[in-house]
């Protein structure tokens, strides 16, 4: 009898300050917030659809230095749209090979950039059509 695959219960993400990374996660991605267990002040849940959760837990510590390969993706419908918003936030971004204000294309024509959170975690976001 074939196993059946595992499904991706939620990520998580260990922040310096949760109000700040909230307050971030769900101005730039729009996500919503869903109900956490701890009620501790140091957990906040964002539900990721489909894909599972997003969990940010308090309690990093600062001045932690993250490559750029160990990384979050999210998908939007555009681009620029995306990097609008970015801007109107005074978000800096940049392609794959660090150059300021690009726009990565990959091979299979999807468009990539990439940024920081409050805490140096890389993020990236393309308009991959899934």
């Amino acid at each position: 009898m074939a196993q059946t695959p595992a499904i991706l219960n939620h990520i998580a993400v260990y922040v310096v300050d949760l109000n700040k990374s909230t307050l971030f996660y769900q101005s730039v991605f729009s996500l919503k917030i869903i109900p956490e267990p701890f009620k501790d002040g140091k957990h906040t849940w964002f539900t990721l659809g489909k894909a599972g959760a997003l969990h940010l837990i308090e309690g990093a510590k600062s001045n932690q230095t993250f490559d750029r390969n160990d990384h979050l993706c999210f998908s939007v419908p555009s681009i620029d749209e995306f990097i609008k918003l970015l801007k109107s936030k005074n978000i800096q971004f940049e392609d794959w090979a660090g150059k300021a204000g690009a726009i990565n294309l990959r091979v299979d024509g999807v468009k990539q950039i990439y940024f920081k959170d409050p805490d140096g975690h890389w993020l990236e976001v393309n308009d991959a059509k899934q």
